[in-house]
């Protein structure tokens, strides 16, 4: 379970004791998600070893993301705009890091094309339908047709994300089968801050692909 969209320690911190195996960082200027290098040094500081750390980039330079990476300690890079093969490899060479390659999902070509990323791990994320959301790369609260998973051919692990929230990741998981599930507007108060109530409702129903929630 992947939980994106974290901009303070608190949030960061009950990710982590729910049992959250990624920590997600977003440092996308566009993003009502962004977060803070400063808070996001307070989060790595406290949690490294603990969770995987992951920073999240949109089109950012490979100076950018490798500077960030070494400053934050990070494990993870999540490219999640336009990058291709050779800069998801130099992203990884120059940081360290595994890299996981978003892409918005459409239909089976959309993941049939992340097939040329050699990387870590591959997410699928939605494709906004609104246009208010075509310049946001996730967070948009809207799904994709889960059962396109299925066609994913690589060996590369898959992430699935994308509107997922306690009503609708366990028939997320059924369907798609993924390695692991990404949430971000799904567990919120509000963008940027994690709802506790909803948080535990979504680990617990991620842990029951039946989709039936257990009581607390």
């Amino acid at each position: 379970m992947k939980i994106c969209g974290l901009t303070n320690l608190p949030d960061a911190a009950l990710a982590v004791e729910l049992g959250a195996w990624a920590l997600g960082m977003i440092f996308y200027p566009g993003s009502p998600r962004r977060c803070s290098l400063a808070e996001a040094q307070r989060i790595s500081r406290a949690l490294r070893r603990k969770a995987e750390l992951c920073g999240v980039f949109v089109n950012a330079s490979l100076d950018e993301v490798a500077g960030v990476s070494e400053e934050l300690g990070l494990t993870m890079l999540q490219l999640h705009g336009d990058e291709g093969p050779s800069f998801c490899a130099e992203a990884a060479r120059r940081s360290g890091a595994r890299v996981v390659k978003a892409a918005q999902i459409a239909d089976a070509g959309d993941v049939r094309d992340l097939e040329r990323f050699h990387v870590d791990f591959h997410l699928l994320d939605a494709r906004p339908s609104r246009a208010q959301s075509q310049s946001l790369r996730g967070g948009t609260g809207e799904t994709f047709d889960w059962s396109l998973a299925r066609t994913h051919r690589s060996d590369v692990p898959l992430i699935v994300s994308g509107g997922l929230s306690a009503e609708n990741v366990g028939e997320a998981i059924a369907v798609a089968r993924p390695y692991a599930v990404d949430t971000a507007s799904g567990t919120e108060a509000a963008p940027g801050r994690k709802d506790e109530a909803k948080l535990r409702a979504f680990l617990r129903a991620a842990r029951a692909p039946s989709g039936v929630v257990q009581p607390a």
